[in-house]
């Protein structure tokens, strides 16, 4: 079941990675400006950010079975109007749908949490993690390349086929489960409110991730830039070929889950915050093109993958660890403060890129990751000081 459930969260996770891939042959199909274009990343990503909040709390709320199936149907209406979008502003309306509606991950991740004792929930997590890394990874390079052969519509149009159908296949395949809670629907909105208030390690583990998130999605805006204009003068396929030379994220993953379930999460966090300053030096190292500048981003995205990713596992453990019965909207609050997080990092990324070029989506890289890495440390420096 938990292999199961980690390929489903890469298919959802997919649709709000691939439009990196093809914001450029957007641009070019509806004749607008490459930078405009990331726009459509940016709406998938805010919509994202929406449907954490609005819906992953019905997690707790109605059986897992119906509220996915339903879910992923919408997500696969949603992206069939993006497909037939005549203009950006549908397309832009269509792909904030699927953003919302596409939350399957952060609804499986606490329904897998509970259904496995606490001794192997890192172990688990990573797992699930690993599903949603490959759909990033095969979504971008999918996108790119299919979006080159047939246009920008075509993977839109694929995978809102591929959406329906697992729709179908999951309800039979989802196990029956009840709702732990019978709350209604606004106090669980405001539940996730109060459940942030209150705890000061959910605050910690969403700034952590808000923090290195927002420099991922700056790098992959930026990275479509970047590679698709003059420096290298690519193809939208060649963003998602970079994406598959970090197809080793989906093996470190798991890895990082089993040294959070034996050092700790503060372990994990601090060796993620290290690895994405590094990962910024690697980046900019891109910008000089050629054999050199390639090796760079291989480089350099693959260990900010492996470190954000890693992150995430360390997060998830120990804001899981908070309660029970209220996982869902805790990881409905942790996860709105992530794709907040990422939303601000794909435009902030796409300003970067417009005015100070690829060295500043690097700094930026680096800035998000050095507060993260602040914020750590005196929380480090608070519990060094405790017992004393």
């Amino acid at each position: 079941m938990v292999l199961l459930l980690a390929v489903v969260c890469g298919v959802a996770v997919g649709n709000v990675y691939f439009p990196q891939a093809v914001s450029p042959l957007v641009a070019e199909g509806l004749g607008v400006s490459a930078d405009t274009a990331t726009l459509v990343v940016t709406a998938v990503q805010f919509g994202y950010a929406a449907g954490i909040f609005l819906l992953v709390p019905l997690g707790d709320r109605v059986p897992y079975r119906p509220l996915i199936v339903s879910l992923l149907s919408l997500a696969g209406l949603g992206l069939l109007g993006a497909g037939l979008a005549p203009g950006l502003v549908p397309l832009l309306a269509a792909s904030a749908l699927v953003g919302v509606t596409t939350v399957i991950a952060p609804i499986l991740a606490p329904m897998a949490a509970g259904l496995v004792p606490a001794d192997r929930r890192g172990a688990v997590t990573g797992t699930l993690l690993s599903g949603s890394i490959g759909g990033m990874l095969l979504s971008r390079a999918f996108g790119g390349a299919l979006g080159e052969w047939l246009g920008w519509r075509a993977p839109y149009l694929t995978t809102a086929t591929l959406a329906l159908l697992l729709a179908l296949v999951l309800s039979r395949a989802l196990p029956r489960t009840t709702a732990p809670s019978r709350q209604s629907y606004p106090a669980l909105l405001g539940a996730s409110l109060r459940l942030l208030r209150t705890e000061p390690e959910l605050r910690r583990s969403g700034f952590y991730q808000a923090m290195l998130f927002g420099g991922f999605s700056a790098l992959w805006t930026g990275v479509a830039l970047l590679l698709t204009g003059p420096a290298y003068g690519l193809g939208a396929s060649a963003v998602g070929l970079l994406a598959l030379v970090n197809a080793g994220t989906m093996i470190c993953t798991p890895v990082a889950g089993r040294q959070v379930d034996r050092r700790g999460p503060d372990a994990v966090n601090l060796a993620a915050m290290l690895a994405v300053l590094a990962a910024a030096a690697f980046l900019l190292l891109g910008g000089v093109g050629g054999a050199v500048g390639l090796t760079a981003l291989a480089v350099g995205s693959l260990l900010l993958d492996v470190a954000m990713q890693s992150g995430m596992v360390a997060n998830q453990v120990r804001i899981f660890a908070l309660s029970d019965e209220a996982r869902s909207r805790l990881n409905t609050a942790y996860m709105t403060c992530a794709y907040l997080g990422g939303s601000v990092g794909s435009w902030l990324g796409a300003r970067a890129h417009g005015v100070f070029g690829w060295p500043g989506v690097c700094g930026l890289v680096a800035v998000l990751a050095a507060l993260a890495l602040v914020r750590h440390l005196l929380h480090l420096r608070t519990v060094a000081r405790g017992p004393a």
